[in-house]
């Protein structure tokens, strides 16, 4: 085991990286942590603008095709990164650089979202995510170097079953595109494997804290390029067409909605409930339905700020089904991950019940944006009052 990073002398270029402890106090997102979720936000608006693109055009499938692959190689990346460095980041010079180039592998991946969407043309996507998996690799083969035994097999493990897995995707490049959409669930289950694989009879030293930390940052960030997108929709529209009577409830709705769900998210610290791989892994596989509904509720609010305008190709339902139901999704999935663990009694269906009546504001057609919005914030004002009933102490306020 090892002291932090920061605890250590700064002048030196390479370290031996070494597990790092999982009690370690202060352990909190390093700067280049942040960079690297900032840089990675910008393949999740590529994937969520080419989702609003082709939802707003009629193409169902395309659209969520398309958003499934991408969205799952930008989380799925940026995971394995995450939990890596929870529990090896040494911060030297290799571990910086190694890191640029995942960053680098991650703006390819996003330079070729519109072509997957488009042309279901996977190359250049597949080659940014291969450069991403194999620079964890190299990660992966120092953490062996500085470790023994158990801790030894894991890394390597680790490092052998994603050269593995990555071979297998270049060998879908070769394969015909309608042939693609078949293999991929095949891959899917193979990147998921190798955690399992790699960690059956020793844990890599994740820090729970550090952890959630990161896991709240990414989802800060998701819900800010959400507003961002949103924001950028409207402004468009306003300039170009005047309809300010049909946008700004469009607008209100939005702002609600992602207002609630940051509200909803860290309502409660949820770091004391990572306590084992099982909980640990259940937690954070689950946020890919997080992240990626957070993301899809921007894409869906450009759709239906596309249709207040006359130019998305798609009926009132369908443009505001664009928002409702990933919204309805991020709601029960918060709750299913996050928020259940600190409720009791009647608390535990506020957030069930207001995905549901989300999911039934898509019935309403055009005011449906704005009527998910008041609901979303009616949820958290119940979440409120039943806290304040409870006399729960301060910090769980949903």
């Amino acid at each position: 085991m090892t002291s932090s990073p920061t605890a250590q002398t700064r002048d030196v270029v390479v370290r031996r990286m070494v597990p790092r402890r999982r009690d370690e106090a202060h352990r909190t997102a390093t700067p280049l942590e942040l960079f690297f979720d900032l840089c990675f936000v910008v393949a999740v608006a590529q994937a969520g603008r080419q989702l609003a693109v082709a939802l707003a055009e009629g193409h169902l499938r395309v659209a969520l095709a398309g958003f499934v692959l991408a969205f799952f190689a930008i989380w799925w990346a940026w995971m394995n990164f995450t939990w890596f460095a929870s529990a090896y980041d040494c911060d030297d010079v290799p571990y910086r650089v190694t890191t640029l180039v995942q960053i680098t592998g991650a703006l390819i991946l996003a330079a070729g979202i519109p072509r997957l969407f488009t042309d279901q043309d996977f190359t250049l996507s597949v080659l940014g995510y291969v450069v991403m998996r194999l620079a964890q690799v190299v990660q992966w083969l120092r953490a062996a170097q500085g470790s023994q035994g158990a801790a030894r097999r894991m890394a390597r493990g680790y490092a052998a079953g994603i050269v593995l897995v990555q071979a297998g995707w270049v060998l879908v490049l070769l394969l015909p595109h309608s042939a693609v959409l078949w293999v991929f669930p095949l891959g899917v289950v193979a990147e998921l494997a190798v955690p399992a694989v790699a960690e059956r009879r020793v844990q890599s030293p994740w820090h729970p804290h550090h952890i959630a930390e990161r896991y709240g940052l990414f989802t800060l960030i998701v819900l800010g390029e959400t507003v961002s997108a949103a924001t950028v929709a409207v402004q468009s529209a306003v300039d170009g067409h005047e309809a300010l009577g049909k946008l700004v409830p469009i607008a209100v709705g939005g702002l609600l909605l992602c207002f609630a769900a940051w509200w909803i998210y860290f309502a409660a610290p949820i770091h004391q409930h990572l306590k084992s791989n099982r909980q640990a892994f259940a937690w954070g596989y689950g946020h890919y339905v997080v992240f990626g509904s957070a993301a899809a509720i921007g894409a869906g609010l450009e759709v239906a700020v596309e249709h207040a305008v006359g130019k998305a190709h798609i009926s009132a339902v369908a443009a505001t089904a664009a928002v409702t139901v990933p919204g309805a999704l991020y709601l029960f999935t918060v709750w299913l991950l996050h928020s259940r663990h600190g409720k009791q009694g009647v608390a535990q269906a506020v957030l069930p019940a207001a995905a549901a009546l989300v999911l039934l504001c898509t019935l309403l057609g055009e005011p449906g944006v704005l009527a998910a919005g008041l609901v979303a914030a009616a949820a958290v004002a119940a979440g409120v009052g039943l806290h304040a009933r409870s006399g729960q102490p301060t910090g769980t306020i949903d």
